[in-house]
């Protein structure tokens, strides 16, 4: 039994929401995720995406969020 009082069932994962960091003035758009953040830098810099770097930002993404 967890904190809220119900049962986990054997082998699932329990679901997380995201951290949320505010940077006022900072961003553009609403919210942005950390993975699509660190995607967005680093295809800047002329590195080129791959298939891990998708399923690493989509990790990163539910991980933490900023916003306004």
């Amino acid at each position: 039994m967890n904190r809220n009082g119900a049962t986990k069932e054997h082998g699932e994962e329990p679901q997380h929401q995201p951290h949320r960091v505010r940077l006022p003035g900072f961003l553009i758009e609403e919210e942005i995720g950390l993975g699509d953040a660190i995607k967005r830098v680093t295809y800047a810099m002329g590195i080129k995406p791959c298939g891990g770097c998708e399923k690493r930002a989509a990790a990163l993404n539910r991980w933490m969020h900023f916003s306004r």
